[in-house]
């Protein structure tokens, strides 16, 4: 869980940063590094289902997540 929490709060860091750098506005800023966080969840959502529905085949032996084993 402790994971989680930091990795939120960079991700909200990072938004935030970025969203300053290009508007220098604090309140666009802080309600992107809220907003972008949740629609990205979202879409996330809808890429898992369209993936277990048209992504790559189940994993063989030596292989993971879709992409070849190497080495």
């Amino acid at each position: 869980m402790v994971k989680t929490l930091t990795f939120a709060a960079t991700h909200f860091s990072v938004a935030f940063g970025v969203a300053y750098l290009l508007t220098g506005n604090i309140g666009v800023s802080s309600l992107l590094a809220l907003v972008e966080p949740a629609v990205n969840t979202v879409a996330y959502y809808f890429h898992e289902k369209a993936w277990l529905r048209f992504g790559a085949a189940p994993a063989a032996p030596g292989r993971r997540h879709g992409w070849h084993a190497h080495g």
